[in-house]
């Protein structure tokens, strides 16, 4: 990793040989080449490490052409992935950061979540300029923030992690939302959970990395995979847990989970999607919080004063 150690991040996100990771250290997307392992290109100007404020902090591609990124002060920053500057701003007209995001590519459309504010809220936004904002979504009963949303092809509906619901750490839930109808239209509630990660696999179901603040609080260190159509519970791993981001490699049919609070040390978690099965846990490095995957490699990144990579890096696990 070129630049100041990397000491802070948060998102990463992956497609067609390119790998992008929310840096806060240096206020920037960093961008690779997949393909031929190399630093591309940085992008400044994010607000860095600073809180409820900071940035950047989810990405997520559109149509091949651009990268969204949120950022603090209420704003998203929109970055062309040909000529790696900034191209617009667009703001959610809150006061604390915009976190993570998903794509509707079917209806071209945003929806974004301000976590930090009080109450919560996502932001449906049209990824055709001018960009406009379509709606808000206030989820007043989401009282620890909001985390993953993500996008299912089927229903066409976004689902949403919540970590807790009414005050009560024990009681999380998957969001359901009409990004059309810019309304919450379900809410399939998960105990012992405090849902981070959300990944769409095939078969409409869905993999729900239970965060590490679940751990935190006591609860059991394991992962659970929903049919996205009825909210129920398929299977329950309880070979990993306390992970943040999760993802889904369509080209090798497996999720990875950042797990980083499971017990004894920070794993990758491998699952094959087809046969709903735990393949294995590999160690991975310091405060590596964050997955994403391509073409059958998973990226993860790794602090700095981890002692293979002393200014911070992206491990790259291989299928």
């Amino acid at each position: 990793m070129p630049g100041v150690p990397l000491r802070s991040f948060d998102i990463g996100y992956a497609q067609g040989g390119v790998y992008a990771l929310a840096d806060r250290s240096n206020e920037s997307i960093d961008l690779f080449d997949t393909r031929h392992r190399r630093f591309l290109a940085r992008v400044g100007g994010f607000a860095g490490a600073k809180g409820d404020q900071a940035g950047p902090n989810g990405i997520v591609f559109v149509d091949h052409r651009q990268l969204w990124a949120g950022d603090g002060n209420s704003r998203i920053q929109i970055i062309s992935l040909v000529t790696h500057r900034v191209v617009a701003l667009v703001s959610t007209g809150g006061v604390k950061r915009v976190d993570e995001l998903a794509y509707d590519p079917r209806d071209h459309l945003i929806v974004a979540t301000n976590n930090a504010d009080n109450p919560p809220f996502l932001t449906v936004i049209s990824s055709k300029p001018p960009y406009s904002v379509q709606s808000k979504i206030v989820l007043k009963r989401a009282t620890d923030g909001l985390e993953q949303p993500v996008w299912d092809p089927e229903s066409g509906n976004v689902f949403v992690a919540i970590p807790e619901l009414h005050g009560q750490p024990a009681k999380g839930a998957v969001g359901v939302v009409d990004p059309r109808k810019g309304a919450l239209i379900g809410l399939d509630e998960l105990a012992q959970c405090m849902p981070a990660g959300l990944a769409m696999g095939p078969a409409s179901e869905m993999l729900v990395g239970c965060s590490d603040d679940a751990v935190s609080a006591g609860f059991p260190a394991h992962s659970l995979l929903l049919d996205a159509k009825t909210g129920k519970i398929v299977k329950t791993f309880g070979q990993v847990g306390g992970s943040d981001e999760v993802w889904y490699d369509e080209a090798s049919g497996r999720y990875a989970l950042a797990a980083v609070a499971n017990p004894g040390g920070p794993v990758i978690g491998i699952i094959d999607a087809g046969l709903k099965r735990w393949l294995g846990n590999l160690p991975s490095g310091k405060t590596a919080h964050s997955v994403a995957g391509d073409a059958g490699e998973f990226f993860l990144p790794v602090a700095a004063g981890d002692k293979a990579c002393p200014n911070g890096c992206i491990e790259v696990f291989a299928q």
